[in-house]
């Protein structure tokens, strides 16, 4: 029998300033004036919906705004779609609520205004401080715009503020990555994202592929930030998550630990259970034809269960992402299999080699995380 799990709300943005040449989230360049109100009813009238086949058993724990660029929204715009979710959804005491933001653009924001408006962290999209590799990745920030995010956004009262970083750009060095690094541990994040940079489907960098570092170069670069990220205190808890203690992104904990999150907004993804079965669905992707049916039926692109025996794969393929692994007794109740046809399921990999089991829980081990494909694709 499938518990009711942790519920989230993600909510996307799909616009910003330039799309990047690696980006292949549903983002869009802005060209013209930003309708914010239009875009806000067009989200509240799509969650007035979604409810409508769905009532939660439990509180909201989590809201996350990204993008594209949230930021680009006045904090009175996101703290009139907060307050309306606050009248749909019950609010956990303590829910961590993020926004994304691009150190580009927040020379205009008034971060104490953000925090008002009910925003109680900030991830701010660096992926790096070399002025080379922000021109190769078609950002539009300087090296020192986040230093002057962050200053501004401590003075606006945020406590808790991820920076995400990536590695493995182009002709990228150990040194080279070790400095941009170092740049952003000065800043003093709670918390940090670290990405390799990939070249995905879709996007300028896939068609027009960059000279990337080889894979051997990659493992020793990211062993190298590791061992740096450990020494400054930040423990991994995920596969590219670093944390102060007590810091770890609440709202990304809940999709690898498979809780049940609510998507709305062009082209978001939410994944609920309802009757004892898992639904995905997606909303349709291009702004101007998501405002034009938010709110009915018609704004749904794809709405699928997943089916029973697929559903234990979905969970691994997130669970075992995290470094603690996966609980028995947890999995059991957020898929419905019993916990010992889950620990059959993996069992041939229980050798300490690739999984290791104390207790009731499971976990990768380093060499497991190196070849986590192929543990997920013997599940199928």
């Amino acid at each position: 029998m499938i518990h009711p799990p942790p519920l989230s709300l993600y909510i996307h943005f799909p616009w910003c300033v330039r799309k990047c040449p690696y980006c292949d989230f549903n983002s869009h360049p802005l060209h013209q004036a930003l309708d914010q109100e239009q875009y806000i009813r067009a989200l509240i009238h799509d969650l007035a919906h979604e409810l409508t086949k769905f009532t939660p058993d439990v509180p909201l724990s989590s809201i996350y705004l990204g993008g594209g660029t949230p930021s680009l929204f006045e904090a009175k715009s996101l703290r009139w779609l907060l307050t309306t979710v606050e009248k749909h959804l019950d609010f956990a005491d303590d829910i961590e609520i993020t926004m994304e933001a691009n150190p580009g653009t927040t020379e205009h924001h008034d971060f104490a205004s953000y925090q008002r408006a009910g925003i109680n962290r900030l991830s701010i999209g660096v992926q790096t401080f070399d002025p080379l590799q922000l021109k190769t990745l078609g950002r539009i920030h300087s090296p020192d715009d986040p230093g002057r995010a962050m200053q501004k956004a401590r003075q606006g009262g945020f406590k808790n503020i991820n920076i995400d970083l990536m590695f493995g750009l182009p002709q990228q060095s150990v040194d080279q990555a070790l400095t941009d690094l170092d740049r952003a541990l000065e800043l003093k994040p709670e918390h940090l994202s670290l990405y390799q940079l990939t070249l995905e489907p879709n996007t300028v960098f896939y068609r027009y592929p960059p000279q990337l570092p080889d894979q051997d170069l990659v493992i020793e670069i990211q062993a190298a930030l590791q061992a740096k990220l450990k020494s400054a205190g930040y423990w991994q808890y995920e596969v590219s998550a670093y944390a102060l203690k007590e810091k770890q992104c609440r709202h990304n904990l809940n999709y690898w630990q498979f809780g049940d999150y609510i998507g709305i907004g062009a082209g978001a993804h939410g994944k609920l259970t309802i009757d004892q079965t898992i639904i995905r669905r997606a909303r349709k992707k291009h702004p101007a034809t998501y405002i034009a049916v938010a709110g009915g039926e018609a704004a749904i692109a794809e709405s699928k269960q997943v089916p029973f025996d697929e559903v234990l794969f979905e969970y691994m393929m997130n669970g075992l992402r995290l470094k603690h692994g996966i609980n028995l007794d947890t999995a059991s109740k957020r898929t419905g299999h019993s916990p010992l046809s889950i620990r059959r399921v993996l069992g041939k990999h229980l050798d300490g080699e690739l999984l290791v089991s104390f207790g009731d829980n499971i976990r990768c081990t380093d060499k497991g995380y190196l070849f986590l494909d192929s543990i997920l694709t013997d599940l199928l």
